[in-house]
């Protein structure tokens, strides 16, 4: 806890970017589109081991595609192994509404087992127009996302422990 000078009295909790020592994560990804999520792999195994997770305490559970990737989450959460999980996968928009449908039911479902479980788990599924946009989101001029969303975890394991410590 830090106390800010300029909110007064108020009491400020914050997580940070540091892996606390025994802190275990999982990675949940996607085959199809493999050509990006390899990527959003990657970037996101980086962010966690060069932030302090050991290698030994990331497991990476393949599902067939983004629309198993919240029933495995789920499972995975609620089996209290993993301090943090990160969700890994490409929905690349085509012809047909199928694009909209798996998009919105990921989100929700991954919304809803973050919320049942209270585990975090960052987002890094990518939803995009064309594949130009995800190779983009993969880790060329957009960053990487998978980067991204095992950083909001690990911030948010951290804050999971400031806030226990803080008695809420």
């Amino acid at each position: 806890m830090s106390h800010d000078p300029s909110m007064s009295d108020s009491t400020n909790i914050n997580g940070n970017l540091v892996v606390p020592e025994s802190t275990r994560f999982a990675l949940v990804a996607g085959r199809f589109n493999t050509f990006v999520v390899e990527r959003l792999i990657e970037g996101a195994v980086d962010a966690l081991t060069r932030h302090g997770a050991k290698a030994d305490r990331i497991v990476t559970v393949r599902v067939p595609g983004s629309w198993e990737i919240p029933v495995v989450c789920g499972r995975l959460a609620r089996s209290k192994q993993f301090d943090g999980i990160v969700a890994l996968g490409a929905v690349i928009r085509g012809g047909t509404p199928h694009f909209e449908y798996v998009a919105a039911e990921v989100t929700k479902g991954l919304a809803a087992t973050m919320l049942e479980t209270q585990v975090p788990i960052g987002f890094g599924v990518l939803t995009t127009d064309s594949i130009e946009q995800a190779i983009e989101r993969a880790g060329t001029k957009a960053g990487n996302k998978g980067f991204d969303a095992a950083m909001a975890v690990i911030e948010m394991v951290s804050l999971g422990c400031a806030l226990g410590t803080a008695g809420y």
